[in-house]
């Protein structure tokens, strides 16, 4: 199983806006930072303003800034909002599903539970637990560098 580059960004951005959550953050500022893709970072940040994770404001002065406090946004819940699904295998996927054996097939269920296990752990964690400490602020934003206005 692998997560999408677009979760990986939509964590990255929510551990810099808890890093910091004084400022407000640009896109441009943040995708320099990490050495990504503005425009696909446009997209992630599009994604967690509409699952509601982050606020954006426009203009002068805007910019992104988390919507809720770290502690109260789960990781489980943003994979879910950034994944598009979890099928690992052909019969995850009732419509599109061309196996021959998925009746009797023994390999959905644990693969199933397997999907669920990983979500439950994400659960337990907050992007507090990433990001939000005095300690992993630091350490994330050493290895970042200064902000663009700093």
């Amino acid at each position: 199983m692998r997560l999408t580059l677009h979760t990986d960004y939509a964590l990255r951005l929510l551990m810099a806006l808890a890093a910091e959550p004084g400022r407000r953050h640009t896109i441009a500022d943040v995708a320099r930072r990490y050495r990504i893709s503005r425009n696909h970072l446009t997209k992630v940040a599009l994604t967690l303003v509409q699952a509601g994770f982050i606020a954006s404001v426009r203009g002068r002065g805007g910019g992104l800034a988390l919507a809720h406090p770290p502690s109260d946004i789960a990781l489980g819940a943003v994979v879910r909002a950034t994944e598009d699904g979890f099928a690992l295998v052909e019969c995850f996927e009732p419509g599109n599903n061309g196996c021959v054996i998925t009746a009797a097939c023994g390999l959905r269920a644990p693969l199933r539970e397997a999907v669920d296990a990983f979500l439950a752990v994400l659960d337990r964690h907050t992007l507090a637990d990433l990001a939000a400490s005095p300690r992993a602020a630091r350490g994330l934003l050493r290895l970042l560098g200064p902000a663009a206005d700093a």
